[in-house]
């Protein structure tokens, strides 16, 4: 037997080596997912319940008889040698608090060599305790990771015998101790104990001679052991190690993310004035006036805010004089770019319709007033006819509005035309949406 706890070591740590790698996994909705080894695991539910299996070494303390003893005192702890072995069952009540019910059986003799006269005493003990989750008390859970220490301490009660004077008795008394613990896979940990128990009621010495009835002694007795403990349950972990979101944080987590919620739909991303929950036209002019829900006014409903209409024909209308008109430059770059300022024609026709005629004077001023810029044309046609063929129209569309722009004052180097083929983002069966996409576009470059 004196080579039991160096055997039980070296078995335990194999299977820490053989077992140590698993996958973590979280839940989601309490359904398990694996992830990587280095996210945090995160359970809503976890077991409470846990057996645990235990072998080590139990050394009376007080009170000996003189020339007895259980070891030799020169030596560390007095030698290994495994007398004493256990089995149990916790529940936690709480992640935090639970108790256990567990049974031992120790073997109190001399060692040989020690000096101690000879002497056997046995005892079956039962313990009940209270348990405390040290970790889950200082709320380390996560910087623990894998290790675990638990706190116990209650009532245990113990039959002594002795086999050399053939003596009994029932004792009682207290018993506390720490467990630290190391997580091997979800439901299975390596664990070691250090108790400390006192008899109240006890007239056996440990050497197993009997005092006199009267005479009660106050026994002392202290235990080693290491151990493995198996949790079960519906769950996948026990609740010494999952990492548990209690009521009160889940329910700040969740205000949190209403509050974010709240801030992103206030947010105004063209700067309108009115937030994006709102805002049905997230993407209005800056400066240009809009209504309640963010649209750009436009009365007369022919596509082209009516702050920006005014503009135009203040522009046309002054000699290509550039008229302010409380429009910023950023804002004229945006009307051009995004395609509020085009020229339109009708179907399969080439050259611009009438009504494209102020956009095209908006553009030919731009480009007389800002000498320094260049601008891409870009043509397009609707889905109606065959690719080839629409391709070649959006070029003739494109390289018209160049010669109209060109014969109006313009150098050509200016001026980079494009063919688009066809613009397929209107429903190609009604009329008046591909009207709309028979049409060049202009964009200004440097």
């Amino acid at each position: 037997m004196k080579k039991n706890l160096l055997g039980l070591t070296v078995f335990l740590l194999t299977t820490l080596v053989s077992f140590g790698q698993e996958t973590k996994t979280t839940t989601k909705d309490k359904e398990l997912i694996e992830v990587e080894p280095d996210q945090e695991i995160i359970y809503d539910t976890y077991n409470r319940w846990s057996i645990e299996a235990t072998v080590g070494q139990a050394k009376g303390i007080k009170p000996f008889e003189t020339g007895y003893y259980s070891s030799d005192p020169s030596k560390l702890f007095g030698g290994i040698q495994a007398n004493s072995f256990g089995l149990g069952g916790r529940y936690m009540l709480s992640p935090k608090f639970g108790f256990k019910l567990s049974f031992n059986y120790d073997k109190f003799t001399n060692q040989k060599g020690s000096g101690s006269l000879d002497f056997e005493t046995t005892e079956i003990r039962g313990n009940f305790e209270g348990v405390i989750n040290a970790i889950r008390l200082f709320n380390i859970e996560e910087s623990a990771g894998r290790f675990g220490l638990l706190l116990h301490g209650g009532i245990q009660v113990s039959r002594m015998k002795s086999n050399v004077y053939d003596l009994n008795e029932l004792n009682g008394g207290l018993i506390v101790g720490f467990s630290p613990q190391f997580r091997i896979l979800k439901n299975l940990s390596l664990t070691s104990d250090v108790s400390i128990l006192n008899n109240f009621r006890q007239h056996f010495n440990w050497n197993g001679t009997n005092s006199d009835p009267a005479n009660n002694l106050s026994g002392q007795m202290v235990s080693f052991s290491l151990g493995l403990s198996y949790s079960f349950g519906k769950d996948k972990i026990h609740g010494d190690w999952a990492i548990i979101e209690d009521k009160r944080t889940k329910e700040m987590k969740e205000l949190e993310g209403r509050i974010g919620d709240i801030e992103t739909l206030m947010n105004d991303t063209d700067k309108d004035g009115v937030p994006d929950y709102l805002d049905v036209e997230n993407n209005s002019l800056a400066g240009v006036a809009v209504d309640t829900k963010g649209r750009m006014i436009d009365k007369n409903n022919n596509g082209v805010p009516d702050e920006l209409e005014k503009y135009i024909d203040n522009s046309i209308n002054n000699n290509n004089t550039t008229v302010a008109n409380n429009v910023s430059d950023g804002m004229v770059l945006k009307l051009i770019n995004d395609g509020y300022i085009a020229a339109y024609f009708d179907n399969d026709k080439r050259f611009p319709n009438t009504g494209s005629t102020d956009n095209l004077g908006f553009i030919l001023n731009y480009l007389k007033t800002n000498a320094g810029k260049n601008v891409e044309i870009t043509g397009y046609a609707d889905e109606i006819g065959k690719t080839e063929y629409n391709q070649k129209l959006s070029s003739d569309r494109a390289q018209n509005v160049k010669n109209i722009l060109v014969k109006a004052g313009i150098d050509a180097s200016r001026l980079i035309i494009k063919a688009n083929g066809v613009d397929d983002s209107v429903d190609k069966t009604s009329e008046y949406a591909r009207r709309l996409v028979r049409k060049v576009v202009f964009k200004v470059t440097n």
